[in-house]
């Protein structure tokens, strides 16, 4: 199976458009203010009218009002909703979109039974946890908390970069990998050539895979 690729916490268009040409499968805009990957709608709407056709547009929020969350799917073109805070399944299954929800990864999480209880939802996303970050820390987490079976599809996030996509691809076997600071020139700027040596490491041994 071919490993996925998201690339998180665009603010720039040109960026955007260079990791799809690269051909990442999906793009995440966050919207959660207190990030320095924060986009307005305005800046939304540039980066996901300048993307090419089957590039995925993951939209991130944390704990965010509905009203705020509709305001932005009436105006930006979503394909897939993150959530990325403590919402429930319920404030989850609004919007008549895909969703992820996206678990902080610590001792003691009973992965198995969070599945069940987003058994709707299109997919796990496995972060680090960190105490005053909602996500994008940039660290790496125990990789062997995660269960081998899970009933929904893993997306891997946390401290991720192109001398660790192998060791992650075969530890998780995730249907995707979700990078963001580890393909950053600084938080909020991405780094062409590092997103272009990820995407090219992956891709690489997706090949190695299919040949063995």
């Amino acid at each position: 199976m071919r490993t996925r690729i998201k690339i998180c916490g665009f603010t720039q268009v040109q960026q955007a458009v260079f990791a799809a040409n690269l051909g990442v499968d999906a793009i995440g805009l966050v919207f959660y203010p207190p990030s320095p990957r924060h986009v307005s709608i305005g800046r939304a709407i540039e980066i996901v009218n300048a993307l090419p056709a089957f590039v995925t547009v993951v939209a991130l929020f944390v704990d965010e009002k509905e009203s705020q969350i509709r305001q932005v799917l009436s105006q930006v073109a979503i394909d897939c909703i993150q959530f990325h805070g403590d919402e429930s399944a319920q404030a989850c299954g609004l919007y008549n979109k895909p969703y992820m929800k996206a678990i902080r990864m610590k001792a003691g999480l009973d992965i198995m039974n969070i599945a069940v209880q987003y058994q709707d939802a299109s997919a796990l996303l496995l972060d680090a946890y960190h105490p005053g970050i909602k996500g994008g820390s940039g660290n790496q987490f125990d990789w062997d908390l995660i269960p081998k079976k899970c009933s929904l599809p893993i997306v891997l996030a946390g401290g991720l970069h192109e001398g660790n996509a192998k060791q992650a691809i075969d530890t998780v076997k995730p249907y995707a990998l979700d990078i963001s600071s580890g393909v950053e020139a600084e938080k909020g700027v991405k780094d062409v050539a590092k997103m272009a040596a990820f995407i090219y490491a992956i891709n690489k041994i997706d090949q190695r895979k299919a040949i063995d």
